[in-house]
Parts: C-alpha cells; sequence; structure tokens
C-alpha cells in the first residue's frame, strides 16, 4: 500500500465482511486498470486481508452501524472524493470528474425502477414523481465542513427513521436541504448494460457500470458475474421475465 500522503482527489470504498471486501478488492483492480495513479482507499473491518495490497490505505471502520458508510464519507483523506458501491466496474478513465466539486458540493445520479413503490418512496416528503431517489452508490463530493453536516444530518435522518435503506431518507433530505448537487449522467452509473445497445458512438463513454448482479452470489441468487457479457445475459433474462409477470399493468409497452 503506497501512495501519497494527502492528494487532493481519490476514490474510497466501504467494506465490511470478507464477501464485499473481495467485491471491493476486484472493483479497485477495474480501476487500477483505467485510472492508473488515481489513489483509492477502502474502509473495512478486515484491515489485515491479504487482498487489501490494492488500496493505496486502509482505514478501519468508525462503527458496526448498519450503514457504516454514512461515517465514513467525511472521514476520506482526500479533498474531492468519489465514493463507489463494492458493486461497480470501472471500464474508462474518469476524466474530470473531480472538478464537479469546484461548483456542486454533491453529485449523484437517479435511481432505476423509478416506477416501482420502492424507488418512488420518501419517509416523510412528499416530493413530485420526477424528482425520484438517488443512487447513493455512486457520489462525488467536495469533502467539507458543509458536507459533513449533511452526511451527519442523513446518518440522523436514518436512524430515527426505522428504514433499512439509505435512499429513502437521502431523498427527503435531498428535497428539504438547500444543498447545491447536480445529477450526474447515466454513463457513470450505469445500471443496465443493455442500455449500451441503444447508444451510439458518438451519444456517452460508459464510465462506471453498477450493477446489484455483480454482488448476487453473497445473496444466494446466483452465480458470481464478473464481466459484462454475462451481466447482459442476466439483463435480458430478467427483461423477459418482468415484461412477461408485469407487463399488462404497465403504462407503456416496449416497441416491436
Amino acid at each position: 500500500m503506497t501512495g501519497q500522503a494527502n492528494p487532493r482527489d481519490g476514490v474510497i470504498f466501504v467494506a465490511t465482511g470478507a464477501g464485499y471486501l473481495d467485491l471491493a478488492q476486484q472493483a479497485a483492480q477495474s480501476l487500477r486498470d483505467t485510472n492508473p495513479g488515481l489513489p483509492v482507499d477502502v474502509f473495512t473491518d478486515l484491515l489485515d486481508n491479504p487482498g487489501n495490497a490494492i488500496f493505496d490505505q486502509v482505514h478501519p471502520v468508525p462503527s458496526s452501524h448498519p450503514r457504516v458508510k454514512l461515517e465514513c464519507f467525511s472521514k476520506a483523506r482526500f479533498d474531492r472524493v468519489l465514493f463507489l458501491d463494492c458493486d461497480v466496474l470501472v471500464l474508462a478513465p474518469l476524466g474530470d470528474i473531480f472538478d464537479l466539486t469546484d461548483r456542486f458540493p454533491l453529485s449523484i445520479a437517479h435511481d432505476v425502477r423509478r416506477r416501482s413503490e420502492l424507488i418512488k418512496k420518501g419517509h416523510g416528503a412528499q416530493t413530485p414523481y420526477a424528482f425520484p431517489q438517488m443512487n447513493s452508490g455512486v457520489m462525488v463530493y467536495r469533502n467539507d465542513a458543509e458536507m459533513a453536516a449533511f452526511f451527519s444530518e442523513w446518518k440522523r435522518r436514518y436512524d430515527a427513521s426505522g428504514e433499512a435503506r439509505d435512499q429513502i431518507t437521502l431523498k427527503d433530505l435531498l428535497w428539504e436541504s438547500d444543498l447545491r448537487f447536480y445529477v450526474l449522467p447515466p454513463e457513470f452509473n450505469l445500471r443496465r448494460v443493455t442500455e449500451l445497445e441503444a447508444w451510439e458512438p458518438l451519444d456517452a463513454v460508459p464510465t462506471i457500470v453498477h450493477s446489484h448482479r455483480l454482488l448476487q452470489h453473497l445473496r444466494g441468487q446466483g452465480e458470481r458475474v464478473t464481466d459484462l457479457q454475462r451481466l447482459r445475459e442476466l439483463e435480458l433474462e430478467a427483461l423477459a421475465e418482468e415484461w412477461a409477470a408485469d407487463g399488462d399493468d404497465a403504462p407503456w409497452s416496449p416497441l416491436k
């Protein structure tokens, strides 16, 4: 584990338990392959895991909180931070993504499945359909006092809510706060690799794939998936199954 003591920009993962740490190491390797020289740290409860050599620095998680990431964000050693969930693959250089923090304290992408009650749900605030939950698995943020206060309030609301998912209280907080935030374009939090089949060459550069199927083996939901081709196959299977099961209730239908 090497690297500068306090570089300006860097990436953090938060991974507790052997399975999630293994995923974080896989994700970090994809980051190394595409963004050589970019510092990457992990917060974990398994400090001596041999695979941690992929990281520049390894930090202990401060507690056993079920969403301990909320306590780790402001403890990052970088001024401009990219937080990544463990179930990601980085496919391309990140470019100037950190420069977003010069104008916006937080940049984050919309969640998918926005028509579902799961994603429309808030805790206390009633928001328009066009203001859905944000996906907290890819976030670029300015590591300053304003964001430390924001993360502290997010944790406070999460603890008080009794909800399992942190996106629910994040949605309320973003709606009610005065924080300036930017919505990332989908290539920086690509939840469906099948979307790429509709993209033309000049549309975008797929940069970060973020798929729950990369961790399905930890949930007993299938084999371990490590590549885009297998992700595509599983997504196509799920797409067919969902339309067969729920298509009659959908307010639209796919083009033939």
